[in-house]
């Protein structure tokens, strides 16, 4: 169970994981949840893996992650160089960055790809956060592409104007390499935004939204 307000946690660390299969998924994905979590948490503990990033997109990922991050007592970043791509032809090499992520420590929130995402990295990369972690709150983040695999997401995080607007902004200008992407546009990633935020009744009409398969409640008295 997992209480996101401030007051609940008091000096209690949040501690939370972001997968992403390539450099800019994270930031895609769950990139102003995680400026909200920062802003609200300050001393929230959150590890940032991205599992594929090369030359140009590594420098990139890794700056981005900071631009994200920037205000948290506590952050890892780790950027491998799996080949892009490739991912469910070379299981065991993935599989075996996973088995070196176990050692992270006590997790809270982990925040991955949705499972029924078209790219095949994606899917791997999901199917292999359950696998590894089975006793964890984990939320499944979604990337607009050409291949239209939006779904109807069941767990909603409204954001504020301002946090769309960084988030959009970091996105934009993180990531260079991208732009030549008939999809990667500020239109794109608001557009998206703006509809989960509909679907939210978010009262700043923005949100972004996940995929919860699995939810563990329990009941606590304060006797």
């Amino acid at each position: 169970m997992l209480n996101l307000s401030p007051e609940s946690r008091k000096d209690e660390p949040l501690r939370v994981l972001c997968l992403g299969a390539h450099a800019d998924d994270i930031e895609i994905g769950c990139g102003g949840t995680i400026l909200e979590l920062v802003e609200k948490h300050p001393n929230t503990h959150i590890h940032w893996v991205v599992l594929s990033a090369e030359g140009p997109r590594k420098v990139e990922a890794a700056t981005s992650a900071e631009y994200f991050l920037a205000g948290a007592n506590n952050t890892n970043i780790i950027i491998g160089d799996i080949r892009d791509g490739y991912f469910p032809c070379i299981g065991p090499e993935v599989k075996d960055f996973f088995e070196g992520l176990k050692g992270l420590g006590p997790l809270d929130l982990i925040l991955t790809h949705f499972r029924h995402d078209l790219h095949q990295d994606h899917r791997t990369v999901s199917e292999l956060t359950w696998n590894t972690w089975r006793d964890h709150l984990i939320l499944e983040y979604e990337i607009p592409k050409y291949d239209g695999d939006l779904g109807s997401p069941n767990v909603f995080m409204p954001l504020s104007t301002e946090v769309c607007d960084r988030k959009i902004t970091g996105i934009l200008d993180g990531f260079q390499s991208q732009q030549d992407r008939h999809w990667f546009t500020g239109e794109t990633f608001r557009s998206l935004l703006r509809l989960r935020g509909v679907e939210a009744r978010s009262e700043t009409g923005y949100a972004e939204a996940f995929y919860a398969r699995k939810l563990r409640l329990r009941l606590s008295s304060d006797k």
